[in-house]
C-alpha cells in the first residue's frame, strides 16, 4: 500500500512544485533552522492571517473550494484520535514530509494550540525542491476533533476540520472537511490535488494505525 501511495503522490506533488515555480519562489536543498522557520511562520501569519475563514471577496481574484472525505479505521476512537492528530506521525506516510518544526505549543481551556511548519522535500527532475507549509493546529480533545489552518506558496490557504466518530463495530469514522482558498486561475488544480493528497494520507494513516505502526 505505501509503495502504491508513493507512486500516486509523486506526480501530484511534482505538479504542485511546478505550479509553485511559475507562481512564486521555490527553494531547493533548504536547511532552515527551527528559528528561521519560526520567523517565516510569523511573517506568513502576520501577512496573510491564514486562520481567517472569511471567504475571498468577489473582486479579490481569489476563489474557494470545499470538499469532504471520510475513512473508517478499525481501531477505537481514542487510539485513532491520538495517533491521527499527532502530525509527526504523518512523517513517512506522506512520502515527502521530512520534518515538523513546532514553534509554539500551549493550552487554553480544553484546546491545545500548536504553531508549526511542515517541511516537504519533493524530487523533481533530478533535484530536491523544499516546500514549507506553515500551520496552526487546534486540538479539541474533549470533542474528538481538531482544526488546522495552513499557508504555503503560491499563497494557498487551507482550513481543515477533522472529526472522529465511534462506530458500533468498534471502528472509528474519520471525516476531513477541507476548504481551499487560492488564486481563481489555480483553485481547481489546488482543490483536486489537495484533496487527492489528503485521501492518500488518510489511507496511509489507516494502514499504519491498524497495523500498530503508530
Amino acid at each position: 500500500m505505501k509503495h502504491f501511495l508513493r507512486l500516486v503522490a509523486a506526480p501530484l506533488l511534482a505538479g504542485a512544485f511546478l505550479l509553485s515555480v511559475t507562481s512564486g519562489p521555490a527553494t531547493a536543498d533548504t536547511t532552515d533552522t527551527d528559528t528561521e522557520l519560526a520567523a517565516e511562520w510569523q511573517t506568513a501569519w502576520d501577512t496573510y492571517a491564514f486562520n481567517d475563514t472569511t471567504p475571498p471577496a468577489p473582486d479579490s481574484g481569489r476563489s474557494r473550494a470545499t470538499t469532504e472525505i471520510s475513512i473508517q479505521i478499525d481501531r477505537p476512537i481514542l487510539r485513532v484520535f491520538r495517533a491521527y492528530s499527532n502530525l509527526s506521525n504523518h512523517i513517512g506516510i506522506n512520502p515527502f514530509l521530512k520534518r515538523v518544526a513546532t514553534h509554539k505549543d500551549w493550552r487554553q481551556y480544553d484546546t491545545r494550540y500548536i504553531n508549526l511548519t511542515a517541511v516537504e522535500e519533493i524530487p523533481y527532475q533530478g533535484t530536491i525542491v523544499t516546500n514549507k507549509v506553515h500551520a496552526q493546529q487546534r486540538i479539541h480533545t474533549a470533542g474528538f476533533y481538531y482544526e488546522t489552518d495552513t499557508w504555503s506558496e503560491p499563497n494557498v490557504v487551507t482550513h481543515q476540520k477533522i472529526t472522529f466518530k465511534p462506530l458500533s463495530t468498534g471502528k472509528t469514522l474519520v471525516t476531513e472537511s477541507l476548504t481551499f482558498d487560492a488564486d481563481a486561475t489555480l483553485i481547481d488544480f489546488v482543490a483536486a490535488n489537495g484533496t487527492a493528497s489528503h485521501q492518500q494520507t488518510q489511507a496511509g494513516l489507516k494502514e499504519a494505525i491498524e497495523n500498530g505502526v503508530i
